[in-house]
This record gives C-alpha cells, sequence and structure tokens, in this order.
C-alpha cells in the first residue's frame, strides 16, 4: 500500500514539473521573439547605453586602405595615337582609422557628428614604398585640355604657351607619395594663384590630397532611440537634405545610412544603401546569398551591374550623365569638372569596349567585385571590401600641343580597395551578446516544451502503473486475500438456500480413498 501512494506521489510530482516546463516553454516560445527583437534595437541604436555604441563612435575594426597605381609603360606611343599598355603596381598598403568627434544629440531623435580619418603606411603589407616612381598621365595638364576643347582657338594656344612655359607634358613622373598626398610645382602653383579654392590642400594637388587627418563633412543621421524604423539612416550631410552635383532630383538625393551600420532585421528583399560622400552620391547594393562568418550568420550584398551604367542601359542614371560607354560614372560635376569616371576595378561589370582600349587590364568578379557581409537581425557588418577604381579621359586636343595624336580613351589611373573584417575580443563580445544568447534563449523555449511533455507522459505511466497490473491482477488479489471474498468462479455452487450460504456441489469426478 505504501508502494503505491509513493507511486501516485511521485507520479503527481512529475505531472507538476511537466506542466510548469511546458507552459515555460509555451511562453517562452510567444514572448522570446519580442525579447530578442528588444534586445537588438536596444543594443544597434546610437545611444552611450547600447552595446554597439562604442563601436559606433571609433571603429574598433582595423581597416586598411589598398591602393593599386596603372603605370604607363608606352608613353611615347601614346602621344602618337598607339593603344595605352599599363602595368599593375602595388598594393601599397595604409591603416585607416576613424572616429567620431563633436557628437551632438538633437532634440529631433538625431545625432550629428564629424568622423575625423587619418592614414598610415604599412611597408610589411605593401608591395613596394611610398618612395617608387610611376609614370602616370599628368591629370592636371589633360584635365586642362579636355576642359578647353570648346574654347577659341587663340585661348587653346596661350593655354599651349602656358603649359610649354612650366614644363608641362602629357605624363608624369612622380613617387607614389607625391600622387597619392600631394605635389607641388609650377602649374600647381599657377593654378592655387588663380583658382583658389581648386584644391582640397592648399598648393598641393594629389589624388587623396585632403583626405588624411581630415573628416568627411557632417553627418547628421536617426538614432532609433524614439523610431527605430529610421535607425541610422541620414537625415542631412553638411545641412543638405539632397546635394547638388546632378541633374535629377533622384540622383541628387541622399538615401541610406553613413555606411557604417544599418536598420536591423534585414531580409533578402532588402537592399543596402549609403551616401558617399567620395562618391558623391549615394549608393546601392543588393542582396546576393547568404554566408557565416565567425560563426555570426550574414548576408552578402554586392553592387548591382545597374551601379555604374549610363543612361541608355538604366534611365535612372540619366541624371548622372553626360556619359560614355556603360560602366562608368562622370563625376567631374564634384571633380572642379576634370573629366574624372568612377567605376569597378579593371572595368568590371562595364562595357567590354573599354577595358579592351588599354592593354594590360583584366576584370574579374573575384579580385575586382565589391562585397559587404551584413548580421541581418542587427545591421552591423562583418566584412567589407569596398573597390572602386578612378579614370581620366584624355584625348588629343587641336590648339594644345601636349596632347599630341592621343586617341580618345578612358585611361585608369589608380583603383582602392577599403577592407576590414570584425575580429578578437570585439567578434567574441558581438558573438556572445546578440549571436550566442538569443540562440539560447531559442533552443531553451523548444527544450522546455519538450521536456515538459516527456515528463507529463512519465506521470501518466506512473499514474498507470500505482493502480495495479491490471483486471485480471486484481481478481486474483481479491481472491487471495481471505474467505469474505468470492471464492475462483472455476468453483461450481450449490443453489443458495434461504437461510445459509450455497453448498458446494460435490465433484462427480473425484475419486473415493
Amino acid at each position: 500500500m505504501g508502494g503505491r501512494v509513493r507511486a501516485r506521489r511521485a507520479a503527481a510530482g512529475l505531472g507538476i514539473a511537466g506542466l510548469v516546463c511546458a507552459v515555460v516553454g509555451a511562453v517562452l516560445i510567444v514572448a522570446v521573439p519580442p525579447l530578442i527583437r528588444q534586445m537588438v534595437l536596444k543594443n544597434v541604436r546610437i545611444d552611450p547605453s547600447s552595446l554597439s555604441f562604442s563601436m559606433w563612435k571609433e571603429i574598433p575594426v582595423p581597416f586598411y586602405l589598398s591602393i593599386y597605381f596603372f603605370e604607363v609603360i608606352n608613353p611615347e606611343e601614346v602621344l602618337n595615337g598607339g593603344k595605352p599598355q599599363v602595368r599593375e603596381r602595388g598594393p601599397y598598403v595604409y591603416r585607416e582609422f576613424r572616429h567620431k568627434e563633436n557628437i551632438t544629440f538633437n532634440d529631433n531623435d538625431t545625432v550629428s557628428f564629424l568622423e575625423d580619418r587619418s592614414f598610415q603606411f604599412q611597408p610589411d603589407k605593401s608591395q613596394g614604398s611610398e618612395s617608387d616612381y610611376i609614370v602616370m598621365p599628368n591629370i592636371l595638364a589633360l584635365s586642362t585640355a579636355v576642359m578647353m576643347e570648346d574654347k577659341p582657338m587663340t585661348l587653346k594656344l596661350l593655354i599651349t604657351v602656358m603649359l610649354s612655359s612650366l614644363g608641362q607634358r602629357a605624363f608624369m613622373n612622380r613617387t607614389v607619395g607625391e600622387i597619392m598626398w600631394g605635389y607641388q610645382d609650377p602649374f600647381v602653383n599657377f593654378v592655387s594663384k588663380y583658382f583658389p579654392n581648386m584644391f582640397p590642400e592648399k598648393g598641393k594637388f594629389g589624388l587623396f590630397a585632403g583626405m588624411n587627418n581630415s573628416n568627411s563633412g557632417v553627418f547628421t543621421v536617426f538614432t532609433g532611440v524614439k523610431d527605430f524604423s529610421r535607425i541610422h539612416l541620414v537625415d542631412k550631410w553638411n545641412g543638405l537634405s539632397k546635394v547638388n552635383f546632378w541633374h535629377s532630383n533622384q540622383c541628387n538625393m541622399i538615401n541610406g545610412t553613413s555606411g557604417q551600420m544599418w536598420p536591423p532585421f534585414m531580409t533578402p528583399e532588402s537592399a543596402l544603401e549609403f551616401y558617399s560622400p567620395d562618391a558623391c552620391r549615394s549608393l546601392k547594393l543588393v542582396y546576393q546569398q547568404p554566408g557565416v562568418f565567425g560563426g555570426i550568420p550574414t548576408y552578402r550584398f554586392v553592387a548591382p551591374k545597374t551601379l555604374f551604367a549610363n543612361g541608355s542601359v538604366y534611365p535612372p542614371n540619366e541624371g548622372f550623365c553626360p556619359c560614355l560607354e556603360s560602366g562608368i560614372q562622370n563625376v567631374s560635376s564634384c571633380r572642379f569638372n576634370a573629366p574624372l569616371f568612377l567605376s569597378h576595378p579593371h572595368f568590371y561589370n562595364a562595357d567590354p569596349v573599354l577595358a579592351e582600349a588599354v592593354l594590360g587590364l583584366h576584370p574579374n568578379e573575384e579580385e575586382h567585385s565589391l562585397f559587404l557581409d551584413i548580421h541581418p537581425v542587427t545591421g552591423i557588418p562583418m566584412n567589407c571590401s569596398v573597390k572602386l577604381q578612378l579614370s581620366l579621359y584624355m584625348k588629343a586636343i587641336r590648339g594644345i600641343g601636349q596632347t599630341g595624336n592621343i586617341e580618345p580613351v578612358v585611361l585608369p589611373l589608380m583603383w582602392f580597395g577599403e577592407s576590414g573584417a570584425m575580429e578578437g575580443e570585439t567578434l567574441n563580445t558581438f558573438y556572445t551578446q546578440l549571436v550566442l544568447m538569443p540562440k539560447v534563449l531559442q533552443y531553451a523555449q523548444y527544450v522546455l516544451l519538450a521536456l515538459g511533455c516527456v515528463l507529463l507522459l512519465a506521470a501518466v505511466l506512473c499514474q498507470v502503473r500505482s493502480q495495479g497490473p491490471g483486471c485480471t491482477g486484481c481478481w486474483q488479489s481479491l481472491a487471495a486475500s481471505g474467505p469474505e471474498h468470492p471464492p475462483s468462479p472455476s468453483t461450481p455452487l450449490l443453489q443458495d438456500s434461504a437461510d445459509g450460504p450455497p453448498t458446494p456441489q460435490p465433484d462427480p469426478t473425484a475419486t473415493t480413498s
């Protein structure tokens, strides 16, 4: 009897425990998704209390800027009308440091900031030094010639005389450091004197002059504290809601983020937009495929083929024209009217005629495409590689002797890649807080629900066992317990008498001794 009581108590305990586990598991299934959502929103918004704020303020990921120059190895032939032949030099690698300052939180759920940038040359990662000499087009002289194409012949002859007196030729031999960070010569001094606002660095001309120890303008972005639907989106850049470099409202729009973080909870239908001051426009990337980086699930976003397409191939880009072949974007309107073009390296994804016009170009997806790997739940980039090329349109201009017989060509000058990947303690913290913990909660809800079902089933089985071995067992127990219980059904009974118990019927098969 005591064993049955214990069994019933055990069944009751298992039932209660199973019911609690099942209820908690069911509650978690309902409560965990919004809980994770709130956890993510709290930690990705621009707020000093959020987990990602220090990461947003000063990017802990080591960023590197890799520069590749296209050295012209047949300049004299080009001047005589031959096809340019180039040789890629580099990479020349710089460590890029970024941190935000003048951070100001505004009343309209936005924050304004400047992001300072500085670069340090990395000899151990580079194929060469900043003292290497490279033969390149004389960008200032050839740009001036193209800009003078429709001017009166008298003015063009004066330009020829001036360039000659200042020692300017169609090609120059400069060091990597000079091409990157600026150089001074008589023509640069002349331009600085008469056009004082033309160069970002006073009295110097270089492809990256003014970028070192500088900033990319004042960004004002939404914090997401009050309205998470606009988190990280740009409200204004340098006080502007749109730029005025281009010829359509759509092309002048400032869309997306500042290029460091994106709104959380992305899907494959999401687009990755950001405004790039260096490109003077907003760029839009599209989803390509899922992946994993350091144990963290990611979405890879890449540039669509229409990113630098001309207006005839992709009508919305008509505002970036005047255009040449598809796959290169005219950026002269934001580069002092110099005939400069932006594209993918080696004219990847561009009209093949562009690469065929220059010997030494070999476009391919693996080396020359750009991508960003984003953790879709938080919108934080895990791994990125942004690659762009700068090219110069040059041609012979009648009346300007320095241009010789140069055939019209878009000649690549250099391409650069900005790359960075989350690593070390930052990656571990991110994984633990924003990937592992939500995953544990997700698994816990189903484990508890399954455990609850198992315990409830065990409770039912214990309860059944506590009732005895079954009907036959119960009947046998009653027969063995004493005379007050009915005898076995196999024993025949006599007819009941009126006064007493029935008399047993003699067994006819029994033998008499």
